[in-house]
């Protein structure tokens, strides 16, 4: 089996100034896909430090064309902020569009989510699982970063549980409750009552 470290590799930094501050972005591909991730660093830690991260799974929609129908573009607004405010940080942004389905298929579930299903049955009723996201990147980009110990701004227990596995010692999870609308309120819903995503139920209301 071909380990983890062979499969993604570091390829190269840079600067980047953005609206929240000036971050670092880091780039990593998989071999043999071509598939590519990016983490974003601010600040700087000892290798024992508890680093706040948040894993983010690209959302073009949400991230680039500011959709309210998902929670996301304010995920990572508010996460980049919470690293900014903290003093360092990592954003780890996976190209795992549509909880892996894609941006095209994630369309085609757009579209049967306005025909009455939730984002749940629209993923399976296309024939994928209710989430296909994995993690296992998340080992390298961590290890690169000198990163072992972390708060986790999530509110998926998957996340926690996938760097527990990679033997990322998680310290804390961190709420990441933001940017629930009126559009998105049942997406959300969906989120907490069939994946298990842990938002505050008051934030949520009837």
């Amino acid at each position: 089996m071909t380990s983890t470290s062979q499969q993604y590799r570091f390829v190269s930094a840079a600067k980047l100034p953005t609206r929240k501050g000036e971050f670092t972005i880091h780039g990593f591909v998989q071999d043999g896909t071509g598939v590519e991730h990016v983490a974003l660093s601010y600040g700087s830690w000892q290798s024992d430090d508890v680093v706040p991260i948040r894993i983010h799974s690209e959302c073009l929609t949400g991230d680039a064309l500011f959709s309210t129908r998902c929670d996301c573009g304010f995920q990572l607004e508010r996460a980049m902020e919470n690293i900014v405010e903290n003093g360092c940080g990592v954003l780890l942004y996976l190209r795992q569009e549509g909880r892996g389905i894609g941006l095209i298929n994630k369309i085609r579930a757009y579209h049967l989510q306005d025909q009455g299903m939730d984002t749940v049955e629209a993923n399976e009723h296309l024939g994928f699982d209710a989430d296909m996201r994995t993690y296992e990147m998340c080992k390298v980009m961590l290890d690169k970063l000198n990163v072992k110990n972390v708060e986790l701004m999530t509110n998926n227990p998957r996340k926690t549980a996938a760097l527990k596995a990679l033997d990322i010692n998680v310290v804390a999870r961190k709420p990441i409750d933001h940017g629930i609308t009126k559009d998105n309120k049942h997406y959300i819903k969906t989120k907490t009552e069939k994946l298990g995503h842990a938002f505050d139920p008051h934030l949520l209301g009837d």
